[in-house]
């Protein structure tokens, strides 16, 4: 992967969270009076920072809790939208920021352990719930006489003496009225209120459907010899999940990309063969097969978009992002693609060549590519991951590591809280201190893979930062580490380690965020921002200072040796084209299904030739190097929110190289530098222009040079 994560949300909690019934009268409030006082949802938890008091939540309080938060919510907002009094930015724009706390609370707790740590009870209600959510936005949203007031405000907006802050608010909540359908026929916001019903049912079949393709697909090998070139760390890992699934032999479980970690060490080419077949056709035939669904999601989002009076959905999604236009996009990605396609075909003929040596005129295939780029690795730096992991212990790159460096930059401390409830025994609860001594919020550490935990990495908030509120945050980062086996060392990967610190450089994008309005705080920017501040923190995993301070054996303490460390930040831009090639092709095949018209949609029926067609297009159809995700299991856009957004991790990244080279060339690792970073980016949120936000901190607007001199691809 692109060493990023699907910054997954608790859905519909950006916006004073998110609801159901007709709109223009007022709601019975019976349901929330209904809400038992034993219900642990229903009130503010006591604990600090109002975190969730898990011993006291169970399954069972979820469903009444949220549709008591719907009824609540929607009372508010018509209370607000029959105000009999004038439309005033205080009792309209600002009433609507207090509405919906019953609702954020029970939906941010439910989501996230729907992503942290499902079953079927929670899978079933996610999927009845995300209707209901859906046609509860469009109450809302929908409701002309709300939007009339709104309107009113937003055509005064620039008399009526707002701050900068306020005036963004207006200006957001105008566009989100606009863009959910305030401004359509009465005809036209029924047909979008049915299409959102739909959508929402298809992208939570699409998400369910990959996590039991991808469990049901998971390998079996009853033959350890077949396991030949794993370590045994690895071996004793697979028998492992063999066991917790009822097998006997060794389990191969599937990641959510393409690429499969093992395709890099297995011997047994057969066997990589299988494991790559498992991972790039799940989710294509049987009870689970996606392509349907995705068929009838592209078709619908395109036939809502063209309510709007907009081509595509492509182009409707974007006028919230920075990049603004798909065209701005696939400048963006062409402007890339031949100078990434030239480095993958070099690393093409070396992999080649490599292979030869086993067969003569060898056919590179995409199970061979990972394992022959290993040996080329190997060969030029001499690197066994075996050995390297021995320097990266989990908790001391956590604490000595990552801690350590947010410390250097920040001021900030953690330190464990073990009072506070968790959801899983895995979990870790740590206070932060600001640099002043003062508390600040917590922190929550979900590092390790399980069974009912989606793949990838994330982070996510059960509380939010806001003034206006008086809330501190509460801030969870989400990983899937293999866990080591009870007794032996808790070691991880260089991938890994530049995970960590890239999902708490999320964590201080909602820690540090001093917004009033709390849809305008922390991580609630575009898509195409929201990457920016973690992938910046990812590159002082290599910083010399903090490497010396994590880096150390888990035996002895001695610290890594200079010869192999800097063989491996050789090596971590070796392969460079492939990665980067794989993202590019992901991000254009999701452009280009999302860039269809509702006519052109509604003409396609080959997913796979479809596809093909795309990369084709754009000239990145190389069978060794598929995409990133197939369509069939790309959950960024058809089970998350990244639709004709998967772009924006690149864009992100480039805002990220460029920052981080600005910081590194005026004084780098320094409490002066951090702290303008966190005036400057972190601390604002989404309330001012991004572009503005991101030029307050650099001076000027980024380019891409430091993006490819990162990436190791040649200029």
């Amino acid at each position: 992967m692109l060493r990023k994560t699907l910054l997954a949300s608790a859905v519909m909690l950006s916006l004073a969270a998110c609801t159901s019934v007709d709109t223009n009268t007022v709601t019975d409030t019976a349901q929330v009076a209904q809400l038992a006082d034993s219900n642990p949802l229903k009130n503010e938890s006591t604990l600090l920072y109002r975190a969730p008091d898990f011993t006291k939540i169970e399954d069972s309080h979820f469903k009444p809790a949220m549709e008591a938060g719907m009824a609540a919510q929607l009372a508010e907002v018509l209370a607000i939208a029959n105000n009999p009094d004038a439309p005033t930015f205080d009792n309209t724009v600002v009433a609507m920021e207090k509405t919906g706390e019953l609702l954020s609370r029970s939906a941010s707790v439910f989501y996230n352990l729907v992503g942290s740590t499902s079953n079927d009870a929670r899978q079933a209600l996610a999927a009845e719930m995300g209707p209901r959510f859906s046609e509860h936005n469009d109450n809302i949203y929908l409701n002309d006489k709300l939007f009339k007031r709104v309107e009113a405000i937003y055509n005064q907006r620039n008399e009526l003496g707002l701050d900068p802050e306020g005036l963004r608010l207006v200006e957001n909540y105008y566009q989100n009225f606009v863009l959910a359908g305030a401004n359509l026929s009465d005809a036209d916001k029924t047909k979008v209120r049915e299409l959102n019903k739909r959508l929402s049912t298809l992208t939570t079949q699409f998400g369910d459907n990959i996590l039991a393709a991808s469990q049901n697909g998971a390998l079996l090998v009853t033959d350890v010899k077949q396991l030949d070139g794993l370590s045994q760390g690895e071996i004793n890992a697979a028998k492992l999940a063999a066991e917790k699934a009822g097998k006997e032999g060794y389990l191969l479980t599937l990641t959510n990309t393409t690429r499969q970690s093992a395709l890099s060490s297995l011997t047994n080419r057969e066997l990589r063969e299988k494991l790559w077949r498992a991972s790039a056709y799940r989710a294509t035939s049987g009870e689970y097969d996606n392509r349907p669904v995705l068929l009838e999601l592209v078709k619908l989002r395109a036939e809502k978009a063209a309510l709007f009076g907009y081509n595509s959905w492509a182009e409707y999604q974007l006028q919230t992002s920075m990049a603004k236009t798909p065209e701005a996009v696939l400048d963006l990605l062409g402007s890339m693609a031949p100078k990434v396609a030239a480095n993958a075909a070099k690393e093409a003929k070396a992999i080649k060549a490599m292979a030869s040596k086993d067969q003569a005129n060898f056919e590179v295939k995409p199970w061979d590519w990972l394992y022959y780029a290993e040996k080329v690795r190997q060969k030029e730096y001499n690197l066994n991951s075996a050995e390297v992991s021995q320097y990266f212990e989990f908790n001391r790159v956590l604490e000595d590591g990552v801690f350590y460096t947010m410390n250097r930059l920040f001021g900030i401390t953690l330190k464990p809280r073990t009072d506070i409830p968790v959801y899983h025994p895995d979990v870790k609860v740590y206070e932060i201190f600001d640099k002043d001594g003062s508390s600040m919020g917590l922190f929550y550490a979900d590092y390790f893979a399980r069974e009912g935990k989606r793949g990838g990495a994330w982070m996510n908030t059960f509380v939010s930062q806001s003034n206006m509120k008086g809330t501190q945050p509460t801030i969870i980062n989400v990983m899937n580490i293999p866990k080591a086996p009870e007794g032996e060392p808790q070691l991880v990967s260089w991938d890994d380690v530049t995970t960590m610190f890239h999902e708490f450089g999320h964590g201080v994008h909602g820690l540090f965020s001093d917004v009033y309005y709390p849809s305008l705080a922390g991580t609630n920017v575009s898509r195409d921002f929201v990457e920016f501040p973690s992938t910046f923190q990812e590159d002082w995993a290599a910083n010399p200072e903090v490497i010396a301070n994590y880096a150390k054996n888990y035996k002895t303490g001695a610290p890594i040796p200079k010869e192999l460390l800097d063989k491996v930040l050789a090596a971590s831009n070796f392969n460079q084209g492939f990665d980067t090639l794989e993202y590019l092709a992901a991000a254009l095949v999701d452009m280009e299904w999302h860039a269809l018209s509702a006519e052109e949609a509604a003409q396609i029926t080959d997913v796979e030739a479809f596809e093909k067609a795309a990369l084709a297009k754009h000239g990145v159809n190389i069978e060794a190097i598929p995409p990133r995700y197939k369509s069939a299991y790309f959950a960024h856009i058809f089970a998350g929110g990244y639709s004709a957004g998967y772009y924006a991790y690149m864009w992100s990244e480039i805002l990220a190289a460029d920052a981080f080279a600005h910081m590194r060339d005026n004084g780098g690792l320094t409490r002066e530098m951090g702290q303008r970073f966190r005036d400057t980016i972190l601390s604002r949120g989404n309330s001012q222009d991004l572009m503005k936000t991101y030029m307050d901190f650099k001076g000027s607007k980024p380019d891409t040079t430091a993006l490819l001199e990162r990436r190791g691809i040649s200029l």
